[in-house]
């Protein structure tokens, strides 16, 4: 079996849109299987382009949408193949933006053999203002943190019967 991509998305000086920053990064500190790759892409949109024309048979991204939800609501989302040809727009990237429907568009004319995406997506709070922003996860964004972490594990027990997580010995069953 390829890969897998977990790709943490978002801009960091933007408030809640570091919302997917912060779980690939709390991932990267956990062991995940040998065969699952985890990258903060932050707003790099080329880079997770080209990384999607890697051999990975899945990839999961994470990163903020808005669903008119309660902040920190989380969405697992997953997106139909994008097929055909991207509109022109989506080839001007830019190497500071990410727009993930846009990436998938370009991947996938590229001939991605990524077979499915999922999106594990929070309800954000704030972005800041347009001219300051800011840093750090409102409260409810940064609680959803942690149960991110669980749909993530979730996800990958679905796509590869296996756990980010090793099993605490506290937490074997006794026989």
């Amino acid at each position: 079996m390829s890969g897998i991509l977990i790709a943490g998305l978002g801009n960091i000086f933007k408030g809640d849109d570091a919302f997917g920053v912060e779980v690939a990064q709390r991932l990267a500190r956990r062991p995940v299987p040998p065969n699952v790759k985890v990258v903060d892409f932050g707003i790099r949109g080329i880079d997770l382009t080209y990384a999607l024309l890697d051999d990975y048979s899945a990839a999961v991204l994470v990163d903020t949408v808005q669903r008119g939800g309660l902040p920190g609501t989380l969405y697992v989302i997953e997106p139909e193949k994008l097929a055909g040809t991207p509109v022109p727009e989506d080839l001007l990237m830019s190497p500071h933006e990410l727009d993930p429907a846009k990436v998938l568009r370009v991947a996938t004319s590229l001939g991605s053999p990524c077979k499915r995406i999922i999106l594990i997506a929070c309800e954000p709070l704030t972005f800041g203002d347009d001219q300051d922003g800011f840093m750090g996860l409102s409260a409810p964004v940064a609680s959803a943190v942690d149960r991110a972490l669980a749909v993530v594990d979730e996800v990958l027990h679905d796509l590869i019967g296996a756990s980010t997580v090793e099993p605490s010995p506290l937490n074997l069953p006794a026989h």
